[in-house]
Order: C-alpha cells, then structure tokens, then sequence
C-alpha cells in the first residue's frame, strides 16, 4: 500500500482526517437514497476505506460511526420521500418506466415487515427503496427507526471490515507474496466480471424478450424484403422465438465487435493496450502463481476437450439424436478450420516467450467457447426457468480462466483471447440459431450435462498435473542477451546489475546482496558447513501448511519468490537461536559473463514467523535486521574470500564472489 498512486490520498487523509470521515458519511449517505444509491458503488468504496482503517490511516470507531450516520441518514430521507409522494411515486420515473424497482423492495416489505429493514440494507438491488416503500405504506417512525438504526450500523460495521481485515494484513502479506496475492485478486476479479457479465446479460433479455420479439414484428412488417427472414426466427407462434432473438441479437453484436477488432489489428499490426497488458502481467509473475495459471492454462488442450466432446457426440448418436450430432460436429470441425484460416490470414507479432502454438486468434480459447458454448446451447432449454443460465455461466468461468491464464504467460496477446473468445461466439451464436430453428424436439439432458461436465473435469484433473512442468519450461525466459567479460564485471559491470529487487510494496524491494560467477556447488558446500541448508521451492500443498497452527515454525517454509519472472535457482535457510531465520535466495543475473560461466545474483533476509490475524502463518522478512543477516553470510564465506563493495544505486555492501582464475 505504498506505492506511489496512493501517496497523496493517504497524504490528503493523514492531513484531513475530519474530511476523510466526511467523504465515508457522503458515500453510505448516498448508496441509501433512493434511485441515487443505483449508481453508487459504495461496496468496493467501503473495502477502499476498510482498507486504509486497517493500515492505521483512519481511526476505525470514527469511520464505522461516519458510514453508520450516512447510511442511517439517507434511509430516513429515502423514509421520508416515500411517506410524502405515496403511490404517486410509483408514477415518477425511472418507477414509471421500471416499475420492478419497486415491486421486489414492495414484496420483501409486506412479507417480512420490520425484518425487511435489517434484509434489505445488506442486499445491494433493493437497499435504496425499502425505506421508502416503509414511508409509502406509512410505517411509524416508532416501529422504523430503530430497525434502520440496526441495520445502519451492523452494515457499516460488516461492510468495512474485509477491507479493515485486508489492510490489517496487507504488509505482512505483501513482504512475501505481494505479485501472488495480485495474481489471485486478478484472476478473482476476472471470474467476477465473467459471471456478472453472463449472468445480467441473461437477466436483461429475459426481462425484455416480449418487447425485442414485438419490436422485431414491426420492423418485419415494415421491410418487405427482409422483413420474412426476421418473422421467421420470431414467430410469436413458436416457444423457441426469444431463445431465437437473444440469438440473433448476440450475433450481430458479436459479429460487429470482432470485425471492428480485424480492422484496427489488420490496420495497425497490433494494439499498444496488448503491450501494456502483457508488461502488467510480467510484474504479476509468481512461482506458485505460476504453477496454478500453467493447470488453468492446459484447460483449452486437446486432451482436455476431446474426451468431453467425444462423450457427448457418442450419446447423442446412441440417442438417435442426428441433427443435434450434425450440428455438434459442425461447430468443432468448422470453427477448428475457421480459426486456422484466420491464423494463416492475420500476421500478427508473437509475444516474446509465446512458443510454437501462437496465432490470432487464441486456437484454445477459440475451441473452448465453441464447445462449452454450443453445449450449453443444447441443453440450457431442457432446464426450468432461470436455471437455464447455469451452463453459460459455466462455459464463462471456464473461458474466462483460460483466457486469463495465457494472457498471463503471455502466450498471447489480450486481443488473441479476445478475437478467440468473439469468434467462438460468433460461430456458436450462427449455429446455434440454425439448431433452434430445425429442431423442437425436446430430450432428457441429465444424463449428457453429467457425462460431458464430468468428463471435462476428471480429464483436467488427469492432464494438468502432467501439463504444468512442460508448459512452465517452454515458457521460462531465454538467457539474457547483455554479455559482460568476466575482468569487465569484476571491475566495473558488478554495479550496472540491479541493487533492488522490483516489487510494488518497499518491504518487497530486498536489497541484492551477493553477486557470484561460476557454479553454485563451492557456495552451497561452504553454507552448508556453517548450518545452511537447501529448501526445496515451496509448493501449494506445503503453502497451505501454513494454515496449520500447532505446526512448528521451523518446519514451515518460506515463500517462493521471483526477480523480474524467474523464481529462484536456490533457496538456502538457517535457524537462528532467537527463532529467526537467515534465508539466502539465488536468482540467475540479467546478465551473463562471455567465458560461458553462469553469472548470478542473491539476497539475504533474516525472516520472523509470524500470524497476521491468527490464520495464516508467513516467515516475513525484516527489514530492521538486515545488516545482522549480511554480517552473518559474510561470515559464513569468509573462507571463500568475497570481496566486499558498496553499490552506488543503494549505497548498501554487496559481495562478490568468483572463480579463481578470475582477477
């Protein structure tokens, strides 16, 4: 949280802690007032200010009480509008126009009365007009004020407190694990984006599929020409007709967006956002991070899909099911030739670690939206109401993971994901309505959404264990292209390497300490004689021993972490008698010396355990003993004979350590 983007906002609120109280009364004041509190996001705002409570920032009594205040304030005023317009404000817009703004705060009031104060204040749809549904049908401010009184403060109180408890943790977390928390907070807020994007999409045409299919009449009877061709797919005589117009509808859209994005691609020979995206991800790298996205990333393999999409072509083929086979085979064999032709056809730039499988678009992203999609295009209308939405979402998460995951290697640029992703839709969507069109016939789904789900799964959970070491390779960064002569690095070229690792956090920038040319076997033989011992790189399953609390820290590892993307070579650690520990990460240097030796560059920490918020247990680093850990390493290659200089980027001792024939 000390990165500089925040520098003059928590300079602001350290200067004006009287006026940052006055901002939180604003936005819980403004989320409670009735048609304004649609527009304000007051949950992401509150985690904001949770979190700089929990940094120490803010006094945390004051800020619960200021948002507490705001949202008790604005429901009376909410209170007070309904109980003056009455039933004339279900004739005031946006109620005239949208009248179920009302009319579900109107069903949870008559059903749950005073109780539905306390719900409706934590389900965000309905918050700002339950209030002034209870001054509509003329509650007494008796029965009212106290209900709100309750509800303000548990809200404020709850609202604020995942960003109280983040912040609270922040540092400590960040010390280790600042690019992995970010990489999962990447991946979470693309999941929740996917699902709210299919999820109110779906919402929104089902609310409006009446209006679209009448609109859609009149302009068929109005255009003589094209007029049958839009009749025939809404025909109000046919149960299939809004499923038809979502459809259509989604293909012009869709179609539209991905020729829009050909143009600008063919037009500039790539996008300036794809860059930008591609250096975010870099900074985002993480060993452990690393082996997640590699599982998530093998999703849109073959061996994955295959099996799933095989299964369902056999039951619908045992199944009689010849138009719906027809089709499926359609949108794998097609949209697989569409999306080679298209490779072949736009000469895009590879990313610089894409391997042998880049082209735009994305082949897995591509295949996996058609097969997820036009899975759930057949099944989705054998479910009831509502719950037809359950296979898009899905096809969105696994799509959205998928997409993410290669974005982050950087095996593809966004816009091959996002070419993929609407070029999928595209042909899903076309093939899709002729489905709807010729075939009517309804068929037992269970069976086949369980045989292909299913299949999907235990085929990931086959492939990606096997996928992730090959994947992590052909993605690993080439040597690096600057060659520095051993007499020149010794003497001079020691100081242009980097002093600091890179990180978002200062805790995170650890001074880098020893530069060594040649093999790491003499230091690691001189270490272990004085009590060092290699850690092998921490995976998932010894990452989640730290949740055990009645293990010993001695036992716990330390972290994996990463200069620029590479994770370290070598980790070596020794216990302390005070219960710290000395750790020594080894990364190879941006550099390499043109005798052919390796040339490589560390950091020492000496590291505390500790338990931010009594759950999770970290070895952190601390900085206040860093000079003690330094000491203590000199020390310990004392018979090595480094030689100790002072980088004039950090002014801090770095020793070097050669071979020696080197001078």
């Amino acid at each position: 949280m000390h990165d500089s983007r925040y520098a003059d906002v928590l300079a602001w609120i350290g200067q004006h802690p009287v006026a940052a109280g006055g901002v939180i009364f604003l936005i819980a004041f403004l989320d409670s007032l009735v048609i304004a509190g649609i527009a304000v996001p007051a949950a992401p705002l509150l985690f904001a200010v949770g979190a700089l409570v929990g940094l120490g920032h803010i006094d945390g009594a004051y800020a619960v009480a200021c948002a507490a205040t705001g949202a008790l304030l604005g429901d009376g005023l909410s209170f007070l509008i309904g109980y003056r317009w009455g039933p004339r404000l279900r004739q005031a817009w946006p109620f005239s126009r949208y009248p179920q703004l009302l009319g579900r705060g109107e069903a949870l009031f008559r059903r749950h009365d005073v109780k539905a104060i306390l719900v409706a204040r934590f389900v965000g749809a309905i918050r700002p007009f339950v209030p002034a549904i209870a001054g509509m049908l003329r509650m007494s401010l008796r029965r009212y004020l106290p209900a709100s009184a309750v509800a303000a403060v548990a809200w404020a109180a709850l609202f604020l407190a995942p960003g109280w408890i983040f912040g609270a943790s922040y540092d400590a977390v960040a010390a280790v694990a600042d690019r992995l928390a970010l990489a999962l907070g990447a991946l979470l807020l693309v999941l929740g984006l996917a699902w709210a994007s299919v999820l109110y999409v779906w919402r929104w045409f089902d609310a409006h599929a009446n209006r679209l299919l009448e609109a859609a009449l009149r302009w068929s009877r109005e255009h003589p020409r094209l007029g049958p061709y839009v009749a025939g797919l809404v025909d109000p005589n046919r149960p299939e007709s809004a499923a038809l117009a979502l459809l259509a509808i989604g293909l012009f859209v869709i179609a539209w967006a991905w020729f829009s994005l050909l143009t600008t691609l063919l037009m500039q020979g790539g996008l300036a956002v794809d860059r930008s995206v591609h250096a975010f991800m870099a900074t985002l790298r993480n060993p452990l991070a690393d082996r997640l996205m590699a599982a998530l990333a093998s999703l849109g393999d073959a061996q994955v899909l295959a099996p799933a999409a095989i299964i369902a072509l056999v039951w619908l083929l045992w199944r009689r099911r010849w138009i719906a086979a027809l089709h499926w085979v359609a949108a794998l064999v097609f949209g697989l030739a569409l999306t080679a032709w298209l490779e072949r056809l736009v000469d895009m730039p590879a990313p610089p670690l894409a391997h042998g499988g880049f082209g735009f678009p994305s082949v897995a992203v591509t295949m996996t939206t058609i097969t997820f999609g036009f899975f759930a295009v057949l099944v989705a209308r054998e479910l009831p109401g509502r719950s037809r939405v359950w296979p898009y979402l899905l096809a969105g998460v696994v799509v959205s993971v998928l997409g993410f995951a290669r974005i982050y290697f950087g095996a593809h640029w966004l816009s091959d994901v996002v070419g993929g992703l609407l070029l999928g839709l595209a042909w899903l969507l076309a093939l899709g309505i002729a489905y709807r069109r010729h075939v009517a016939r309804s068929f037992w789904m269970s069976p086949l959404a369980w045989a292909f789900y299913g299949s999907f799964a235990l085929a990931a959970l086959w492939h990606a264990p096997r996928a992730v070491e090959p994947l992590l390779a052909s993605f690993a960064p080439p040597p690096p292209a600057r060659v520095l002569a051993p007499e020149e690095w010794w003497q001079e070229g020691w100081r242009t390497l980097p002093a600091r690792r890179g990180g978002r956090v200062a805790d995170a920038r650890w001074p880098l300490d020893l530069q060594l040319a040649g093999p790491l076997a003499p230091l690691q033989a001189q270490l272990a004689s004085a009590g060092w011992s290699e850690q092998a790189q921490a995976d998932w399953v010894a990452s989640l021993g730290l949740l055990e609390a009645d293990k010993p820290a001695a036992e716990q590892p330390v972290l994996p972490a990463t200069l620029e993307t590479e994770a370290e070579a070598l980790l070596l650690r020794r216990a302390n008698p005070d219960g710290s520990l000395d750790v020594l990460r080894i990364w190879h240097a941006p550099a390499r010396l043109s005798d052919d030796r390796p040339l490589w560059i560390a950091s020492v920490q000496r590291m505390r355990f500790t338990r931010p918020l009594g759950v999770l247990g970290l070895w952190q680093p601390d900085p206040s003993s860093h000079a003690a850990a330094m000491s203590g390493l000199l020390a310990a290659i004392e018979p090595l004979r480094p030689s100790l200089r002072r980088h004039p980027d950090s002014d801090l001792p770095v020793g070097l350590l050669s071979a020696p024939e080197t001078p």
